[in-house]
This record gives C-alpha cells, structure tokens and sequence, in this order.
C-alpha cells in the first residue's frame, strides 16, 4: 500500500501534480494494477464494507447523449 504524504501549503499544486504524475509513470503495469486495487478496497472500506457502484439489475441500458 502506498504512503502518506503531507505537503507544505506554500507548494503550488501544479508541481504536486506533476510530481505525482512522475511518479506514477515511473511503476511497472503490476504495480499500477496492485494500487488500484488498494484503491478500490480502500474506497470499499470507506463505505462500511459496500461497493461504491452497485448492478441494478436492469441488463444494458442504452440511452441518447443530451
């Protein structure tokens, strides 16, 4: 799992966001693959223990773009 950076105010998100892009461009697919699974149980744990997105149960929707 990844770790836990606390930033300086005074830093402009612009290199925040670049430094994590970096980052991120510098992980093997596997390891890209394994943090988004970390997300998501993260994100499952978050929700007490529900998934964020659930089936309604209603097979393919297709619906016009407004």
């Amino acid at each position: 799992m990844g770790k836990l950076h606390l930033y300086n105010t005074e830093i402009p998100l612009e290199a925040l966001a670049h430094e994590r892009a970096m980052l991120y461009q510098s992980y093997s697919p596997e390891r890209k693959f394994n943090e988004l699974l970390a997300l998501i149980e993260t994100a499952r744990i978050l929700n007490n223990g529900e998934p964020l997105k659930k089936p309604q149960g209603k097979g393919i929707i297709i619906s016009k773009q407004k």
